[in-house]
């Protein structure tokens, strides 16, 4: 007779399988049901304890499908990073044995289709925390290439997509778990109401305020490893553009490697190359300061010279700075982590080419839901976002960032556009449609025409309302149904 698989295995293994709705497969529509394996091999474990050990391992495998290509940045520690992230997911696991294990009745089923989703949004929540990476591959943004399901991210952030998403997969097991026909019916019908809050929503909501149309072009120029040929191969695309009758120009993160204080003469050379053009350029520059320290600076160039600068406030753990470096500063001899870190900017800054205004944000700052809401709040009618992803050129980092970009935009009801140094750049409308994408083997010049209608959202006025009820329900549900298991083991 086979020897039966464990339990723990076949939930690292299918515990992946929702990474496929993320680009580069986009399969945006797995989403609704990729759980579905993970929760049965959950709600099957012997105690639970061993549900949420079977929990906390598929969600390591989702977090080593979805961000493999961290492997050259920090080598062997994503194994204990997956291992780290998918701990927050325990109570997940306890919780959905308590609930869908054995024969389920209506009130249990119902039950889960509530708290499961918010132990999942809680998690996420913690998971987000810029010292912990920041929330990529969050459930919800892998509806950013489906603009109706996305929609619902203008009402409750990324944070309500994942939980609705979460629940139709909990109502799904509840149908195949309940044990009476009209109960799995129940079961269906949440499951149909839940997909489609975004798709009301989108056909409901008001459309956003009408207004004039920019002509921006996002600079591409590829995977260039020395600053000064980067840097020449940005101007050259750029001086293509004479007579195209722009609004903006964006060059993506890192694309100038000099400090334009202290060397005037390259100020002098973007500026007049901004008058060539006859729109202004919005740089990037990663270079020492005079004062010391190096930034990552958004620097908008008009044919005057510099018009603003933002620098970035939030820097990738590892990739520009290594936390408790006495500690971790191992990690640079076996790791492309940061040999010197960098240095965080005082705050958000809206920049203005003309009468239009800009919201800068440089590349990991795209995963942050606040900082897009900030700069509108500021007055950005158009966010732009600069990134270098280099070190992981041809690998899903590339696409995944680009599509982060959508989601950015319709929770903030603002348009948004990504210039990628060496790939994705990508162009969308405050409702999320998408209106251009530049893939990593791309080298050239992308102009889009992007309408600058835009929206209040209920998200922009509400904040992050979904993950403080999250967290609430979740202490309830904890409370609720903790009782001792006796004879619990770790592995089942």
């Amino acid at each position: 007779m086979p020897r039966r698989i464990p339990g723990w295995l076949v939930a690292l293994v299918v515990g992946a399988l929702p990474a496929l709705a993320f680009p580069a497969p986009s399969w945006w529509w797995l989403a609704w049901f990729g759980l579905v394996p993970l929760l049965l091999v959950v709600r099957v474990a012997p105690t639970p304890w061993a549900a949420a050990v079977r929990a906390w391992l598929g969600v390591g495998g989702f977090v080593l499908a979805t961000q493999y290509w961290l492997t050259p940045l920090i080598g062997p520690l994503l194994v204990v990073l997956a291992a780290g992230f998918g701990a927050l997911w325990l109570p997940w696991g306890w919780l959905a044995h308590r609930l869908l294990s054995g024969p389920v009745a209506l009130g249990r089923a119902l039950a889960a289709m509530v708290v499961l989703p918010s132990a999942w949004v809680a998690a996420e929540a913690v998971r987000s925390w810029p010292a912990l990476g920041g929330p990529w591959a969050s459930l919800g943004a892998s509806q950013s290439a489906q603009t109706v399901t996305l929609a619902s991210a203008s009402l409750g952030g990324v944070w309500l997509t994942s939980f609705l998403v979460v629940a139709v997969n909990t109502a799904l097991v509840g149908a195949i778990a309940h044990v009476g026909a009209s109960g799995r019916l129940v079961a269906l019908g949440c499951a149909v109401a839940c997909a489609a809050v975004g798709p009301a929503w989108y056909l409901l909501a008001p459309s956003p305020a009408g207004g004039s149309t920019v002509r921006v072009a996002l600079v591409q120029p590829g995977d260039i490893a020395d600053s000064g040929a980067r840097q020449a191969a940005s101007e050259e695309l750029t001086a293509s553009l004479a007579g195209h009758r722009l609004d903006l120009v964006v060059w993506g993160e890192s694309s100038v490697g000099t400090d334009l204080a202290s060397h005037p003469e390259v100020l002098a050379r973007l500026a007049d190359l901004s008058r060539r053009v006859g729109a202004d350029l919005l740089v990037n520059v990663d270079a020492p300061a005079p004062g010391g320290g190096i930034y990552k600076s958004a620097v908008l160039i008009g044919p005057g010279g510099s018009l603003g600068t933002y620098r970035k406030t939030r820097l990738v753990p590892f990739g520009e700075y290594v936390p408790l470096r006495p500690l971790f500063g191992w990690i640079t001899r076996h790791s492309r982590a940061a040999a010197e870190d960098r240095q965080r900017g005082t705050g958000p800054v809206v920049l203005h080419a003309g009468a239009l205004g800009i919201g800068p944000l440089v590349s990991y700052e795209t995963l942050f839901s606040d900082l897009a809401r900030r700069e509108a709040r500021l007055g950005a009618e158009l966010l732009a976002y600069q990134s270098s992803t280099s070190s992981y050129q041809g690998t899903w980092a590339q696409p995944q960032l680009a599509a982060q970009v959508a989601v950015r935009a319709v929770e903030a009801g603002r348009p948004a556009v990504h210039a990628g140094l060496s790939g994705d750049s990508s162009a969308f409308d405050a409702r999320g449609h998408r209106l251009a994408w530049c893939p990593s083997d791309f080298r050239g010049v992308t102009v889009v025409s992007v309408p600058l209608g835009s929206r209040v959202t209920p998200y922009q006025r509400l904040g992050d309302w979904v993950p403080m009820l999250a967290f609430v329900v979740l202490c309830v549900a904890l409370v609720r149904w903790q009782r001792p298991a006796r004879g619990a083991t770790l592995l089942g």
